[in-house]
């Protein structure tokens, strides 16, 4: 993105920003600058031609206004396309920096060769612009909203999931097959009314008998994903594990038929509206139903895909972590399989069968970065580690602090109890994993986590209370960490080659959200009992006395 002055070779295009995240462009678009600034077209679809002209005209007063210049006239011709802006571009616009300010709007631009080829002023969605454009175009942006809408939930419902004969068992081959015949009949009736920029009566009386089952349908996959969904949230972290595992197949399914329900009644709603639409020019009650259908039907998606979301990320991340474990050579849903090479290589099915539409629903998390402070033996190998804690990690969660502790020998602690050490039991205690996050701390063994991936503490990080780092190592050479919370007291014992700076940075780390709140401090400073009765015998103490 350049700043620059504008060329005569180099005709302006306008992008007025509609709804959140859509444009209508005044002007052509060039591949290179919708690659520049990240547009994502947008077919018009349903959007009669009639209300492009309408749309066209309003725009290009606003266009205008917000970007006088004389030399964007010939800008304002025509509404040329429609543009999903990407993240990127709406950050751009809302920083106000990223993008050069030019004349009330945001100048984009593509050089070559030392010039500009193609330039666009993005002229940003704001209150005032928002209302003189629904104003100006009223039920015209109802069918652009149900337009975004439709096609959103068309592409979630082609992302390649494979339904296998894996997932595609005997008894929900009938209920796919019902669902896809009955997606189909309200394509076509998409494709026609796109062709012909109508809804006719005869397909419309077609289309609305199937009301009711496109209804039951939607309603029968929202109510299976919404109950995944209550069950992860009532269970344990073992208890979720193991339901993901058991229902992985039965939760695919789910999810992707939803999402073809979905785009069978968003279909079904853009036709509804659009015959409303045309009625609403002769009767005013028409062209309100509109914004209702806009709105309900923004309403369904919205909770809809918010459960489906939460659904796939949950059942990709135990897939993937499953992926990450040496140790998980089976699944409990092949429990009646002998063969443990199928078993994997199912496992390995589902992930690839989910991936396309979890990556979809929400773009993966990056490979998860050694943090800047790292407590462990300078031979260790973080890499395993991080690999399975990325996808424990909740969404824009920060590691801040990767610890592998040193306890005691076992000889050692014989040592200690009996004064005699024991040389053939004199061997390494399993070693524990100390993860900080910006939001939690995280313990678990070493050899469960890397074999089984599991946590064995969560604990959120303002419930600690104090943080104690003696300066001197104990006996044995190691540098010693005590970690006092609300409810329980923990000691990290770190080898002797670990540095003494990245043991003090772990302390600090844990002391920042050292606090003891109000509630709590009033209770330690409530007396627990009644004073001892004067007289009472020397040895006496009171009963809850501390």
């Amino acid at each position: 993105m350049h700043d620059d002055s504008e060329s005569p070779e180099a005709e302006p295009t306008v992008l007025v920003e509609v709804r959140p995240g859509v444009a209508v462009a005044l002007g052509e678009v060039a591949p290179q600058l919708a690659a520049e600034l990240g547009l994502d077209p947008l077919a018009w679809g349903l959007v009669s031609a009639d209300d492009r002209t309408r749309m066209a005209a309003a725009l290009a007063s606003i266009g205008s206004t917000a970007a006088a210049s004389g030399t964007l006239a010939s800008a304002f011709a025509g509404a040329q396309g429609m543009y999903r802006l990407s993240d990127a571009t709406r950050a751009y616009l809302s920083a106000g920096g990223a993008l050069a300010a030019k004349d009330g709007a945001r100048l984009g631009a593509v050089f070559s060769g030392g010039r500009i080829v193609h330039q666009a002023r993005l002229i940003p969605m704001t209150t005032a612009s928002a209302a003189q454009v629904a104003a100006a175009l009223g039920p015209a942006l109802g069918m652009v909203a149900l337009q975004m809408m439709l096609g959103q939930v068309a592409r979630l419902a082609r992302t390649g999931i494979a339904l296998t004969g894996e997932v595609l068992t005997t008894m929900r081959h009938g209920q796919w097959a019902e669902l896809t015949a009955l997606v189909d009949t309200v394509d076509r009736a998409v494709g026609r009314a796109r062709e012909l920029a109508s809804v006719t009566t005869t397909e419309w009386e077609k289309i609305a008998a199937k009301e009711d089952v496109l209804r039951k349908q939607r309603e029968t996959y929202r109510l299976n994903v919404g109950e995944h969904v209550r069950q992860l949230g009532r269970l344990d972290t073992g208890e979720r594990r193991r339901y993901l595992e058991t229902n992985a197949k039965a939760i695919i399914f789910d999810a992707h038929a939803l999402l073809s329900s979905l785009k069978a009644w968003t279909g079904y709603q853009s036709l509804h509206a659009l015959r409303a639409r045309a009625a609403g020019r002769e009767d005013a009650d028409e062209a309100r139903l509109v914004g209702i259908i806009e709105r309900e039907t923004g309403e369904e998606l919205d909770s809809a895909l918010a459960d489906t979301t939460t659904l796939v990320s949950s059942l990709t991340r135990e897939l993937r972590i499953i992926a990450e474990l040496p140790g998980r050579t089976t699944l409990p849903l092949m429990t009646k399989r002998k063969d443990t090479r199928k078993a994997r290589l199912t496992s390995v099915q589902l992930l690839e069968a989910i991936q396309p539409l979890a990556d979809a629903l929400r773009p993966p998390v990056p490979p998860l970065e050694a943090p800047g402070v790292v407590c462990a033996p300078t031979s260790l190998d973080t890499g395993r580690y991080l690999r399975i804690l990325r996808w424990l990690l909740e969404d824009g969660e920060t590691l801040r602090v990767l610890g592998i502790d040193a306890p005691a020998r076992i000889g050692a602690l014989l040592d200690g109890a009996k004064e005699k050490v024991a040389p053939t039991r004199d061997m390494a205690a399993a070693r524990n994993l100390v993860a900080v996050t910006d939001r939690r701390i995280l313990t678990a063994r070493t050899n469960t986590f890397l074999g089984q991936g599991e946590i064995a503490r969560d604990i959120p990080i303002d419930r600690v209370r104090y943080v104690r780092a003696p300066a001197a190592r104990d006996g044995n050479g190691r540098a010693v960490i005590d970690l006092i919370t609300s409810e329980d007291t923990l000691r990290w014992h770190f080898d002797s080659d670990t540095d003494d700076g990245e043991v003090a940075a772990l302390a600090a780390v844990l002391a920042e959200s050292m606090n003891i709140p109000d509630d709590e401090r009033a209770r330690l400073r409530r007396p627990l009992g009644p004073p001892p009765e004067v007289g009472a015998g020397a040895g006496s103490v009171a009963e809850g006395a501390v």
